[in-house]
């Protein structure tokens, strides 16, 4: 039931008593609306009123009645309502706040829940900082009036703005090449930040205004994006020396010509998978920074992963007799790893069936000794999927991830000790044995490297579930895992009808 209450001025208590009879309404399993936003209810919540005749809310005011005159509903006498909601409060209309500040863009997508932890207060500061009231992350009357009015306003930032949601911008600007150096990432939204933003704006065909609203913010994080930086089709001593480093660390296939094309694309992902970055393919401060540092892990590939890289090592394998045409798959199966070996045996190379920077060099080298001259050629099955090599299966996956629950959510953090959603799997996949980079939300949607799973009912123990901006791992039972920025930590809790109605897809890694 949509319950529409109409008040100008009240008191703070007047307003959650309101939602607590919306609560009411609803009954315990279902989803009440306050203030025209959907609040979760539990199984706490007293006991649903059927079909019963319910008489209409009067208007609250200070002289009037503070909740309906309803038949057979109790007082609410055992929970009552805090004054205030502040850091450390547990009370069912604390989901109705959460999700007011996830519809204006100051929270993560998350299911809502009844604990007002780290990461609400810190969403309520950035709202009570952008809208003049004192930054205490405290909800009290005024800032509660403000966040849950009709006309309050979408998370904007502009210049004179600091905080750490301005260091997070300003990263991810310096990452896509619109702040020119780390130095401008000072966490201050100044004029080198406002121009940086402007020309992303301009560049990606927003309204340049300088400021980050709604789009641009959405923006920032979308595979859309066109970046500021070295891209595909440039030409430049820059990337000739990135290729000649993506060369000695066994990623690049072809020879280093100072050309940004498909193959030094290709290195480049490869390269951001092995060694924590956004995996998008451009030579960002970041990526350029860490191919020269010593601690640049160097490529391999094993059994179980899949790519353009591994087309081109499966094409060059076929060029030696080592591998048919019809296993050029993209996908490192049986067959790749046996002619591989066969490859890394009759080369004088060490047979571990593992792509690395020694076998990929005498690949791409000269003097190869073709397949004809010992007769070896891969054998096995090519079939994908499977469990993939030095994992431990779904119950491994579940162990892995049960081990983090309490650990607390910090947003942009892979762990160990402190994630947020997309780091949260992240980590746990790598602890497995499966060789997954770094994707965001977003980027879950697309991954396309294991089998997509279109319905909600058709998910199993061990899925990466995929919702609207947030993801989580499928515990089974009815549970899933995941670092929740709403509960301010990692937590096992139900698959509910919030994971179902905002279901993207889900992706099996095993099986």
């Amino acid at each position: 039931m949509n319950i529409k209450i109409k008040w100008k001025r009240r008191s703070f208590c007047s307003f959650f008593l309101a939602a607590a009879a919306a609560s009411f309404l609803s009954g315990c399993t279902n989803t009440g609306r306050v203030m025209g936003k959907e609040i979760a209810t539990t199984s706490e919540a007293t006991p649903s009123l059927g079909k019963k005749e319910l008489q209409p809310i009067s208007l609250l005011s200070p002289g009037g009645d503070l909740l309906p005159r309803l038949k057979d509903v109790p007082e609410q006498k055992e929970n009552p309502i805090p004054q205030y909601l502040r850091n450390g409060v547990e009370h069912p209309v604390v989901a109705s706040l959460q999700q007011r500040l996830m519809d204006l863009g100051f929270m993560d997508n998350d299911e809502p829940t009844q604990y007002f932890g780290n990461v609400t207060e810190a969403a309520v500061k950035t709202y009570q900082r952008q809208n003049g009231l004192d930054q205490d992350g405290i909800v009290g009357a005024q800032t509660l009036e403000s966040i849950m009015s009709p006309s309050a306003k979408y998370y904007a930032v502009s210049k004179g703005v600091a905080g750490d949601d301005i260091l997070r911008i300003q990263t991810r600007l310096y990452e896509l090449g619109y702040l020119a150096n780390a130095a401008q990432v000072s966490g201050n939204f100044g004029d080198e930040t406002e121009a940086a933003v402007k020309k992303l704006q301009e560049v990606n065909s927003l309204n340049i205004d300088g400021k980050v609203g709604r789009q641009t913010i959405n923006l920032l994080y979308s595979e859309e994006i066109k970046p500021n930086l070295i891209s595909y089709g440039e030409k430049s001593d820059v990337v000739l020396v990135s290729q000649q480093r993506l060369k000695a660390l066994g990623y690049l296939l072809s020879e280093p010509d100072g050309a940004y094309g498909n193959d030094t694309v290709t290195a480049v992902k490869q390269f951001q998978a092995r060694n924590d970055l956004v995996v998008d393919g451009y030579l960002g401060p970041s990526t350029r920074l860490a191919l020269t540092s010593p601690d640049a892990q160097p490529n391999g590939m094993t059994l179980g992963e899949q790519g353009d890289s591994v087309t081109k090592v499966q094409q060059l394998l076929n060029q030696y007799g080592y591998l048919s045409s019809s296993n050029i798959t993209g996908y490192y199966g049986e067959v790749t790893e046996n002619a591989v070996k066969a490859f890394q045996s009759n080369n004088g190379l060490s047979a571990d069936g593992s792509v690395g920077r020694n076998t990929l060099n005498k690949l791409t080298g000269s003097g190869v000794k073709s397949a004809g001259s010992s007769g070896k050629t891969g054998k096995g099955s090519s079939k994908k999927g499977g469990t993939v090599k030095g994992g431990s299966g779904v119950g491994g996956l579940l162990s892995v991830a049960r081990s983090k629950v309490g650990r607390p959510y910090v947003w942009g953090s892979k762990g160990p000790n402190s994630f947020d959603c997309s780091g949260f799997i992240y980590w746990s996949l790598n602890q497995v044995g499966v060789r997954q980079s770094y994707l965001t939300s977003s980027g879950w949607r697309n991954v396309g490297k294991y089998t997509k799973i279109s319905s909600f009912g058709s998910l199993q123990a061990g899925d990466i579930i995929v919702v609207s901006g947030h993801v989580g791992i499928v515990a089974g039972g009815g549970k899933v895992i995941d670092a929740s920025s709403s509960n301010g930590r990692v937590v096992e809790r139900s698959l509910s009808s919030w994971w179902r109605n905002n279901f993207i897809c889900g992706w099996r890694i095993f099986g």
